[in-house]
């Protein structure tokens, strides 16, 4: 070929070469998913009514606690309670997409740790991401209550029943000398020393969800069988009240996460699930007859401490937790307020045992699955999305 031509055909395939890239590259930031922005409040906003809206998985799904099993036990209105969505203030909540967010936790794993709600929260999450690897098989090793292995992405999701998260143990009377007031027995805490349940597990796990607060309460443990606070071994003296010492268990318990879990590990902590009894306690013919969410103006009058109500714990648990979580780099997973419109979602009377109700009550504290559970999966893989891609 003569040079002259060589020289002029030069800068065309330069251009070319430039242009094909130039297309490339435009071709692949629309095809890749984009880095998530920094989230807004997710916590604050309010449910809007979405007919269109659909579960992401059924009554079918193998991971089901039957008494939250609502489809399976046909509780009233479960279309409507699935037709609310909830909307943030100052942005919007994509709703989890599973295969992405199991591809984005490839290689990785989550744990729950607390009592049952964290359970009823696992649940959901579990059967959403089933979605996405329908060969997910039940896991219960490692000292796990109840989990799934993912085998498509390999992802482990699990809980661990710690519900007190300190280590506790009953020891029954010794004497059977005189009344003692009635007493039975003592459940010894150890304020510094976690559950087994959890000790162990913490390098597990690339992402670890914290909870307690159901459980502390004088229903769970009546002054014939009170908890007994120790430390180094030793009781606590003065004897300490109910809320001192769960106090004393979360200072205790947010230090040995911060200095034993490792720092790359994500840490959350979810703040309470308000509970919608009315009329009296779970086990004082309490019941939540609701078709649908609450009203705004209704929340304070139902959970402000103030008001001394049934379901007051809530917030003032929340109190302590965030007390001692300040300045730690534990995430707040707040999910109280927006699961306190919703009086309506809740098992009741649907809890699909016979004299269920005559035996334990209603269940106006765990939440129906599908349902509000599933708005929470939302906000923690949106949270850990974020802070995966920017950490």
């Amino acid at each position: 070929m003569p040079p002259k031509l060589i020289s002029h055909l030069f800068p065309c395939l330069i251009f070319l070469t430039l242009l094909l890239l130039t297309l490339y590259f435009n071709l692949l930031s629309h095809t890749q998913p984009s880095s998530p922005s920094p989230p807004c409040n997710l916590f604050k906003g309010k449910w809007v009514l979405d007919p269109t809206r659909q579960p992401l998985y059924n009554r079918t799904c193998p991971f089901h606690r039957n008494a939250w099993n609502c489809l399976k036990n046909q509780r009233q209105n479960m279309g409507l309670i699935n037709s609310w969505k909830w909307l943030p203030e100052s942005c919007t909540l994509p709703r989890v997409d599973p295969t992405r967010f199991l591809g984005l936790m490839r290689n990785r794993n989550i744990g729950f740790v607390g009592d049952s709600l964290n359970e009823n929260f696992l649940v959901s999450f579990l059967c959403v991401l089933r979605v996405a690897d329908m060969g997910a098989k039940k896991w219960k090793r490692k000292g796990a209550w109840k989990g799934a292995y993912f085998p498509k992405f390999n992802v482990t999701v699990a809980y661990h029943r710690a519900v007190l998260l300190a280590k506790y143990e009953w020891q029954p009377k010794q004497s059977t000398v005189g009344d003692q007031g009635g007493l039975k027995g003592i459940h010894r805490v150890d304020v510094d020393i976690p559950a087994d349940d959890w000790v162990n597990i913490t390098d597990f796990y690339d992402v670890l969800v914290f909870n307690t607060g159901h459980w502390w309460g004088y229903d769970k443990f009546p002054k014939e069988r009170p908890l007994v606070f120790y430390h180094a071994g030793q009781p606590i003296s003065p004897p300490l009240e109910m809320s001192d010492g769960l106090k004393l268990v979360l200072e205790n318990m947010v230090s040995y996460i911060q200095k034993k879990v490792p720092s790359k590990t994500l840490k959350f902590w979810r703040l309470q699930s308000p509970r919608h009894f009315y009329g009296g306690e779970w086990n004082q013919n309490g019941s939540c007859p609701f078709s649908e969410p609450l009203k705004e103006s209704q929340l304070d009058l139902w959970f402000d401490p103030s008001n001394n109500g049934v379901n007051k714990e809530a917030r003032y648990l929340n109190h302590l937790i965030e007390e001692v979580l300040r300045g730690t780099e534990i995430q707040r997973l707040d999910l109280t307020h927006l699961s306190e419109f919703r009086a309506d979602a809740h098992p009741a009377i649907w809890l699909g045992k016979k004299d269920a109700v005559a035996i334990w009550g209603q269940d106006c504290m765990h939440w129906c699955l599908p349902g509000v559970p599933d708005t929470w999966v939302d906000i923690l893989s949106e949270l850990i999305h974020y802070s995966l891609e920017t950490g």
